[in-house]
C-alpha cells in the first residue's frame, strides 16, 4: 500500500521511518492537504493527515476519484474531516489515545508557568535582573479547578490536579466512574472555578463553550486553558475577559485559526491575525504552538497505532479506530 503524508514535518518523518519495514510504502509532502493540493495524493492507496489539513466533501471525493481507499488521521480529533461525505465509501481511521500522558502534563505545565511567572522570571534573568517584583503567585493547594471532558486526557490532567491538593469540578455528557472528582452542571462549574482547563472534543455542542455569557458566569480572575481544540473558545470574547480583568490569564496550545500559522515560522514576518497577535502581546497570556502531544513517547505511539491502523485496513479492510458515525 502506498501511503501519501500531508502536512509532514521531520519528527513524522524520523518516526514513521522506524516502520519502514511494515511493507508500507511512504511519501512525506510537507504541504497541507486541501482542494488545492489533493492532486498530490493521485496514485495513492492512504493518505495520512493531521490536525490542519482540510479533508471537506470535496477534497474527499476527489480522493475517491483517485481510487484512494484510506484517510488515517495520526491524531486523535476528527473534526477536519467531514465524516458524513465518507462514509460508505472511504476508511477513516485515527490514533484515539497516543499519549494522555503528554497533552496532561503540558497542560500542567503551562498552568504552572502561568501562576508562578515563570515565563517572566526566565526572561528577566537573562538580563541578569534578579528582582521578584511583580512576580507573586498563588498556590494551587487548595484552588477550585474545573476540567470539562474527563475522557483518557482529562482523567490523567484531573489525577495530577489531585495530587496538588486541589479541589476538582467536572464536566462532562458522560461520566466516568475512574475519575476522582465531582461531577457538576457547566453553570456551577463556571462559577465556582478558580481555573478552568478544557479537554473535550470539539463538536457542534462545544464549539465556543467558552464565549461572552460563560465568561461573565465565571470568577473574576478565572485562569482558563485549552490545550484541545481552538473553536472550544471565542478567541475575541476571550480577548475581551482579558482586557476587561475577568479573565486573570490564559494558556493556549491550540487557537480556532490557528492553520497556516501554528508549526511555521514567521519570525520576521506581520501576523495578518490581529486577535492572535493581541493575545501574544498579553503579559497574562502563555501561548504554545500545538505541541502539548510532542513527546518522544506520543511520536512512537502515534506512528505505532496509525502503521497498525493502515495494515488492518489492507489485511481486513476493518480497524478498532476506525470512525464511524
Amino acid at each position: 500500500m502506498k501511503v501519501a503524508f500531508f502536512d509532514s514535518k521531520n519528527y513524522d518523518v524520523e518516526s514513521f521511518q522506524k516502520f519502514k519495514t511494515s511493507g508500507l510504502d511512504f511519501k512525506f509532502f510537507e504541504t497541507k492537504l486541501s482542494l488545492d493540493t489533493v492532486e498530490l495524493a493521485r496514485g495513492y492507496n492512504a493518505v495520512c493527515v493531521f490536525v490542519n489539513d482540510v479533508v471537506n466533501k470535496e477534497v474527499i471525493d476527489k480522493l475517491i476519484s483517485f481510487n484512494v481507499q484510506l484517510i488515517a488521521l495520526r491524531c486523535a480529533g476528527y473534526n477536519n474531516v467531514d465524516i458524513k461525505a465518507a462514509q460508505g465509501k472511504i476508511k477513516v481511521v485515527r490514533v484515539p489515545a497516543y499519549s494522555p500522558n503528554a497533552v496532561a502534563e503540558h497542560t500542567m505545565a503551562l498552568l504552572l508557568t502561568s501562576v508562578r511567572r515563570i515565563h517572566k522570571a526566565y526572561i528577566r534573568i537573562k538580563d541578569f535582573n534578579f528582582s521578584l517584583s511583580g512576580l507573586t503567585g498563588f498556590d494551587l493547594c487548595g484552588k477550585t479547578i474545573g476540567v470539562i471532558g474527563t475522557g483518557k486526557i482529562g482523567k490523567e490532567f484531573i489525577d495530577i490536579c489531585n495530587g496538588f491538593k486541589m479541589n476538582v469540578l467536572a464536566y462532562d455528557i458522560a461520566q466516568n466512574k475512574d475519575v476522582k472528582a465531582k461531577y457538576t452542571d457547566l453553570n456551577t462549574l463556571f462559577e465556582k472555578s478558580d481555573i478552568i482547563s478544557l479537554h473535550c472534543p470539539l463538536t457542534p455542542q462545544t464549539q465556543y463553550i467558552i464565549n461572552k455569557k460563560s465568561i461573565e458566569k465565571m470568577k473574576k480572575g478565572v485562569v482558563i486553558i485549552n490545550t484541545s481544540r481552538g473553536a472550544l473558545i471565542n478567541a475575541d470574547d476571550l480577548l475581551e475577559g482579558i482586557k476587561s480583568r475577568k479573565i486573570g490569564a490564559a494558556c493556549l496550545d491550540v487557537y480556532e485559526e490557528e492553520a497556516g500559522v501554528f508549526f511555521n515560522d514567521f519570525s520576521g514576518h506581520i501576523i495578518d491575525d490581529d486577535t492572535l497577535a493581541r493575545l501574544i502581546t498579553m503579559p497574562n497570556v502563555i501561548l504554545t504552538s500545538h505541541q502539548a502531544f510532542l513527546t518522544t513517547e506520543a511520536l512512537n505511539n502515534i506512528a505505532e497505532t496509525t502503521i497498525n491502523n493502515i495494515l488492518d485496513i489492507e489485511k481486513n479492510n476493518s480497524s478498532k479506530n476506525e470512525v464511524i458515525i
